[in-house]
């Protein structure tokens, strides 16, 4: 019978007996014990602790050297456009589905284009709601001209992006396709500069003006890589390819 509660009987086996001893499991026992443990056996207690709460951190995917070659020829290709940096930047992450197909990265820069004029169009229709012009209606109809531009843009996009999708079918000639996604970007990009040129002779007190100015040229830069690109590859389309599926 343990007299003590702090005290629990274990049984130690020794080489020469079976007997049972009493080991003390009290506070100050545990402390004494620890004081007598060497160094690196805490040390050694620590670190399991750690790696136990912070498993080892799995090493960096390394990229393919199929996507390595994809991303390589988006850059390569946006050397053709007005401003390289940002194609490249918002394209590159289609590269495992652009591969290395200049049709393929068409459609994803119009699709990049697609989604910023969307943006555009949802800024500026929170923004006329919102703003207050006071007696400047050069402002109030800017602004306004600018939100149905930008809706018209959309519009050439989007049919842009579908034709892009079925490119080689419908029993119209390749060349004829491209000739329609080249004529739509180039408009849905001139309405979008028409969208800044609104606003030319328009005060700015409020700061309505340069942000919308700012935000519409993004939209610009955008849609101008992305009608490079087209006009690239349509450039390159020949009598043999005018079968080919995309």
């Amino acid at each position: 019978m343990v007299n003590s509660k702090r005290d629990v009987a274990v049984l130690k086996q020794t080489p020469s007996s079976t007997s049972m001893k009493k080991v003390s499991l009290s506070p100050s026992h545990i402390r004494a014990t620890m004081k007598n443990k060497p160094p690196f056996l805490l040390l050694s207690l620590l670190s399991a602790a750690v790696l136990f709460h912070f498993p080892p951190t799995p090493a960096a995917a390394t990229k393919s050297p199929a996507t390595e070659n994809s991303t390589e020829f988006i850059r390569t290709s946006c050397g053709a456009t007005l401003y390289p940096d940002l194609c490249y930047t918002s394209l590159s992450g289609y590269a495992s589905t652009v591969q290395q197909d200049p049709a393929l990265l068409a459609r994803a820069a119009i699709t990049v284009s697609l989604s910023r004029a969307r943006h555009m169009a949802a800024y500026l229709f929170n923004t006329s709601r919102l703003a207050d012009y006071g007696a400047d209606s050069r402002a109030s109809a800017a602004l306004h001209d600018c939100s149905t531009v930008f809706g018209d843009a959309i519009d050439q996009i989007r049919g842009s992006l579908m034709q892009m999708k079925r490119l080689g079918s419908g029993g119209e000639s390749l060349r004829f396709q491209m000739s329609n996604v080249q004529t739509w970007m180039s408009a849905a990009l001139t309405n979008e500069e028409t969208c800044t040129d609104g606003f030319q002779n328009v005060d700015d007190d409020g700061g309505v003006k340069a942000e919308v100015c700012d935000r519409a040229v993004k939209v610009k830069e955008v849609t101008s890589n992305a009608l490079a690109l087209v006009n690239n590859f349509a450039a390159n389309v020949t009598p043999s390819s005018e079968d080919g599926q995309f």
